[in-house]
């Protein structure tokens, strides 16, 4: 599934015009991309839950030359999906 079936969904369930329903969906996308920027954690009942976490550094390696590469500690977006969502098959 891509963004425009996403928008496609909203229009189906909400009978709305497809740039306001794009609207909706952006405006949605905007809102979890700026929690997650912000370190916040995004909690959707049913669904799952988006984690930042930090990511410890560590010790890459090249495949071709063997080279060991150091990478650097940074952030990491996790998902947790919830119960009915694990549930589900």
């Amino acid at each position: 599934m891509i963004k425009s079936d996403l928008v496609d969904r909203v229009m189906d369930a909400t009978d709305l015009p497809k740039p306001k329903a794009a609207e909706a969906v952006n405006a949605l996308f905007d809102g979890m991309r700026d929690a997650l920027l912000r370190g916040d954690r995004i909690e959707l009942r049913g669904f799952g839950v988006f984690l930042v976490k930090d990511r410890k550094r560590g010790i890459g390696r090249n495949p071709k030359t063997g080279h060991e590469v150091e990478i650097p500690p940074g952030k990491t977006i996790r998902f947790k999906p919830g119960k009915a969502l694990r549930n589900m098959q």
